[in-house]
C-alpha cells in the first residue's frame, strides 16, 4: 500500500524489534491499472519513480500480485473453516465430540448435509429427536 501501510508495518516491525529491513510500498495509482503504481521507499519522502516497462517494476507488481493471492487464499481458508466449524456447533446438543463423530461417520460436512434424519440417528450418540434438530439446522 502507500505511506499508511508503510508507516503500520514498520511500527508492526518496530513492536517486533525488526529494525535491519528497509520498506517498499506499492501503491496502485486511482484508476487502479497496471504500470501506474506509486512507489515509496520507506527513507525517502517523495514517491521512487519507475518506467512503467521497468523490469524491477514487473518484478515488484509479481511480487505484489502474489502476496494478494497468498492473502486471499488464507482468508478463504479459514473463512470455509468456521463456517463448517460453527454450522454444526450452532446446532444445540452438539458439541465437539458429536460434531467430530458426524463428520466421520458422514465422510464430511457434506455427507452430513446430504443424510437423511433417519441416517442421522444412526449416528453414536445422536437420537431421533437431535437427528431432526441436524436435519433442520442442514436443509432448512
Amino acid at each position: 500500500g502507500g505511506k499508511g501501510q508503510l508507516n503500520m508495518a514498520r511500527g508492526v516491525l518496530n513492536d517486533l524489534s525488526v529494525t535491519n529491513i528497509i520498506l517498499l510500498g506499492v501503491a496502485k495509482g486511482t484508476t487502479r491499472k497496471a504500470g501506474l503504481e506509486t512507489l515509496f521507499l520507506e527513507t525517502s519522502d517523495n514517491p521512487l519513480p519507475l518506467d512503467p516497462a521497468s523490469p524491477a517494476l514487473h518484478l515488484i507488481q509479481h511480487i505484489r500480485d502474489e502476496s494478494h493471492r497468498f492473502a486471499i487464499a488464507g482468508h478463504r481458508a479459514a473463512r470455509d473453516k468456521a463456517r463448517r466449524t460453527s454450522t454444526l456447533q450452532d446446532i444445540p446438543g452438539i458439541g465437539p465430540k458429536r460434531r467430530r463423530e458426524l463428520l466421520r461417520f458422514f465422510g464430511g460436512l457434506q455427507g452430513v448435509q446430504k443424510a437423511s434424519r433417519d441416517e442421522l440417528a444412526r449416528v453414536p450418540g445422536i437420537n431421533a429427536a437431535l437427528a431432526e434438530s441436524i436435519y433442520t439446522a442442514l436443509n432448512g
